[in-house]
């Protein structure tokens, strides 16, 4: 079943958007809004890849699929495999140039050595100001500790320890460990060890 292809906005820290620019990040995850507890039994759906449902014993048929009530039908809010996410990061007007010609500078950029009076935030970046659009690849719920050692790679980890913390010559399996750290960076102490239910977007970088 075709469905119409849309674009939504979503917020990446500079540290991220780093690892998008190079390549080593081609996952996210965010947290499920409203925890749906312990006992949910996510299941993908084959009528639409971003419809959960809460398969319980018995495997759910299409009026499950399409539920929307707290225990059984979830919609991920990011999209589904074919939708496209750009990407919103700090930013600013160049200074070189009108501001109605549209030209921009970011923060992220290493050899951003632009005098930028200041910055603007990433949650008002515009879309014209966007220069990185992902598409999305799949979609999946999991817990958070559920995460791989290629996952977390995946996820940037090593990417943002090397140039967040300034860790260097770091093993490649110590990435979930990296990316608890992230993770609590992101949203507080103590939200690795909560586990919470979150969705797993993969991606791939599209021409934007």
């Amino acid at each position: 079943m075709s469905h119409e292809i849309k674009e939504r906005p979503i917020l990446f820290s500079g540290a991220m958007v780093r690892a998008l620019l190079d390549g080593s990040k081609t996952q996210t995850r965010r947290p499920v809004k409203d925890d749906p507890g312990p006992y949910w039994h996510p299941v993908v759906g084959l009528y639409n890849p971003v419809v959960i449902a809460n398969g319980g014993y018995e495997a759910p048929g299409p009026e499950i699929y399409g539920a929307a009530d707290e225990n059984q039908g979830r919609k991920c809010p990011y999209g589904q495999p074919g939708d496209y996410l750009w990407v919103r990061e700090t930013w600013a007007p160049h200074p070189d140039f009108p501001e109605t010609v549209r030209r921009s500078v970011y923060r992220a950029d290493p050899e951003c050595e632009y005098d930028v009076p200041r910055w603007r935030p990433s949650i008002h970046m515009p879309r014209w100001a966007s220069r990185i659009l992902l598409e999305i690849v799949s979609v999946r719920v999991e817990r958070l500790q559920d995460i791989s050692e290629a996952d977390a790679g995946a996820e940037g980890a090593l990417e943002w320890a090397r140039r967040a913390e300034g860790v260097k010559n770091v093993p490649s399996l110590m990435n979930v460990g990296l990316f608890s750290k992230l993770w609590e960076q992101t949203y507080g102490p103590g939200s690795w060890e909560a586990n919470p239910w979150v969705w797993v977007v993969e991606f791939k970088r599209s021409a934007s």
